[in-house]
């Protein structure tokens, strides 16, 4: 999620303090009545946890994206450099074996 940029991070943590801040309002205001102002606080709070699902929804897409993108630019460099793709599986192989033997 590196690429995620500092506007979404915010957007999404904005919604979800937003979502807490109407849940406690929700129970203090539900703790001994049932009326209006009950039902209204439900729906905020209800039209709060869509709006941060539809935002999680969003970036969870996005980083599938991302993630196809970087596996299939990773293929293309397997096939365009397959030596050196060897190369480096068997150095990182080496270097694994290393630090489990010294375990």
């Amino acid at each position: 999620m590196s690429d995620m940029n500092s506007a979404q991070k915010d957007r999404l943590m904005n919604d979800l303090h937003a979502v807490v801040a109407e849940a406690e309002s929700l129970l203090r205001a539900t703790a001994g009545s049932s009326g209006e102002g009950a039902s209204e606080l439900r729906a905020k709070v209800q039209a709060s946890l869509d709006k941060a699902r539809r935002n999680l929804a969003d970036l969870q897409d996005a980083a599938v994206e991302r993630a196809r993108a970087a596996g299939r630019a990773t293929d293309a460099y397997v096939h365009d450099n397959p030596w050196q793709s060897i190369g480096l599986a068997a150095g990182v192989g080496l270097l694994l074996g290393m630090l489990i033997s010294r375990r």
